[in-house]
Protein backbone atom coordinates (compact mmCIF):
# COMPACT_ATOMS: atom_id res chain seq x y z
CA UNK A 1 0.00 0.00 0.00
CA UNK A 2 1.28 3.47 -0.80
CA UNK A 3 1.99 5.97 1.94
CA UNK A 4 -0.58 8.46 0.68
CA UNK A 5 -3.25 5.73 0.82
CA UNK A 6 -2.18 4.82 4.36
CA UNK A 7 -2.46 8.42 5.49
CA UNK A 8 -5.98 8.64 4.08
CA UNK A 9 -6.98 5.80 6.43
CA UNK A 10 -5.50 7.50 9.49
CA UNK A 11 -8.59 9.39 10.57
CA UNK A 12 -10.18 10.06 13.96
CA UNK A 13 -11.47 6.50 14.17
CA UNK A 14 -7.98 5.11 13.52
CA UNK A 15 -6.28 7.21 16.20
CA UNK A 16 -9.23 7.14 18.57
CA UNK A 17 -9.33 3.34 18.55
CA UNK A 18 -5.70 3.16 19.61
CA UNK A 19 -5.03 0.39 17.10
CA UNK A 20 -1.67 1.94 16.27
CA UNK A 21 -0.23 1.85 19.77
CA UNK A 22 0.41 -0.17 22.88
CA UNK A 23 0.83 1.12 26.40
CA UNK A 24 4.02 0.53 28.32
CA UNK A 25 2.33 -1.66 30.96
CA UNK A 26 0.96 -3.99 28.28
CA UNK A 27 4.21 -4.02 26.31
CA UNK A 28 6.36 -4.93 29.31
CA UNK A 29 4.21 -8.02 29.85
CA UNK A 30 5.10 -9.15 26.31
CA UNK A 31 8.88 -9.08 26.81
CA UNK A 32 10.30 -12.52 26.10
CA UNK A 33 7.23 -13.81 24.26
CA UNK A 34 8.16 -15.75 21.13
CA UNK A 35 5.65 -14.04 18.82
CA UNK A 36 6.74 -10.49 19.75
CA UNK A 37 9.58 -8.48 18.19
CA UNK A 38 10.67 -5.29 19.94
CA UNK A 39 12.24 -2.86 17.47
CA UNK A 40 14.35 -0.07 18.96
CA UNK A 41 14.81 2.63 16.29
CA UNK A 42 17.04 4.93 18.34
CA UNK A 43 20.49 5.83 17.02
CA UNK A 44 23.52 3.65 17.68
CA UNK A 45 24.84 6.30 20.06
CA UNK A 46 21.62 6.27 22.09
CA UNK A 47 21.67 2.48 22.18
CA UNK A 48 25.27 2.48 23.45
CA UNK A 49 24.23 4.67 26.38
CA UNK A 50 21.07 2.70 27.21
CA UNK A 51 20.46 -0.80 25.87
CA UNK A 52 17.31 -2.88 26.02
CA UNK A 53 18.44 -6.52 25.73
CA UNK A 54 14.96 -7.72 24.75
CA UNK A 55 14.92 -5.48 21.66
CA UNK A 56 16.75 -5.34 18.35
CA UNK A 57 18.28 -1.95 17.65
CA UNK A 58 17.94 -0.83 14.03
CA UNK A 59 18.29 2.95 13.77
CA UNK A 60 15.82 4.75 11.51
CA UNK A 61 18.48 5.50 8.91
CA UNK A 62 19.32 1.78 8.64
CA UNK A 63 15.75 0.44 8.35
CA UNK A 64 15.64 0.31 4.51
CA UNK A 65 18.93 -1.62 4.33
CA UNK A 66 18.03 -4.01 7.17
CA UNK A 67 14.34 -4.61 6.45
CA UNK A 68 14.85 -8.38 6.18
CA UNK A 69 15.79 -8.45 9.89
CA UNK A 70 12.28 -7.37 10.87
CA UNK A 71 9.92 -10.37 10.87
CA UNK A 72 6.53 -10.16 9.20
CA UNK A 73 5.20 -13.14 11.17
CA UNK A 74 5.40 -11.47 14.60
CA UNK A 75 3.87 -8.47 16.28
CA UNK A 76 6.47 -5.71 15.93
CA UNK A 77 6.49 -3.17 18.76
CA UNK A 78 8.44 -0.09 17.67
CA UNK A 79 9.96 2.36 20.11
CA UNK A 80 12.36 5.29 20.36
CA UNK A 81 13.01 8.00 22.91
CA UNK A 82 10.11 10.28 21.98
CA UNK A 83 7.64 8.43 19.67
CA UNK A 84 8.53 10.55 16.60
CA UNK A 85 10.90 8.08 14.96
CA UNK A 86 8.72 5.15 15.98
CA UNK A 87 5.77 6.76 14.17
CA UNK A 88 7.89 7.28 11.05
CA UNK A 89 9.01 3.65 11.03
CA UNK A 90 5.44 2.50 11.73
CA UNK A 91 4.20 4.23 8.57
CA UNK A 92 7.18 2.98 6.55
CA UNK A 93 6.66 -0.64 7.62
CA UNK A 94 2.94 -0.45 6.87
CA UNK A 95 3.82 0.71 3.39
CA UNK A 96 6.21 -2.25 3.05
CA UNK A 97 3.44 -4.74 3.82
CA UNK A 98 3.79 -5.26 7.56
CA UNK A 99 0.42 -5.44 9.26
CA UNK A 100 1.18 -6.53 12.83
CA UNK A 101 2.66 -3.30 14.20
CA UNK A 102 2.31 -1.21 17.33
CA UNK A 103 4.03 1.95 18.48
CA UNK A 104 5.09 1.87 22.12
CA UNK A 105 3.20 4.82 23.57
CA UNK A 106 5.86 5.70 26.11
CA UNK A 107 9.24 7.32 26.34
CA UNK A 108 12.37 5.34 27.11
CA UNK A 109 12.30 6.90 30.59
CA UNK A 110 8.88 5.38 31.23
CA UNK A 111 10.09 2.03 29.95
CA UNK A 112 13.16 2.14 32.19
CA UNK A 113 10.98 2.94 35.21
CA UNK A 114 8.96 -0.23 34.66
CA UNK A 115 12.12 -2.29 34.28
CA UNK A 116 13.68 -1.30 37.58
CA UNK A 117 14.10 -4.15 40.09
CA UNK A 118 11.16 -3.25 42.33
CA UNK A 119 8.50 -3.25 39.54
CA UNK A 120 10.01 -6.41 38.04
CA UNK A 121 10.00 -8.14 41.44
CA UNK A 122 6.41 -7.01 42.10
CA UNK A 123 5.23 -8.69 38.86
CA UNK A 124 6.57 -12.10 39.94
Amino acid sequence: MRLDELFLEMDLEFFGSGQHGIGVDSAVKLIGKENIFFLDVRTREENELLQFPFAVNIPVNEIPKRLEEIPKNKLVIIFCSSLVRAAMVYAYLLEKGYDELKILLASTEQLVTLLKPKPIYARK
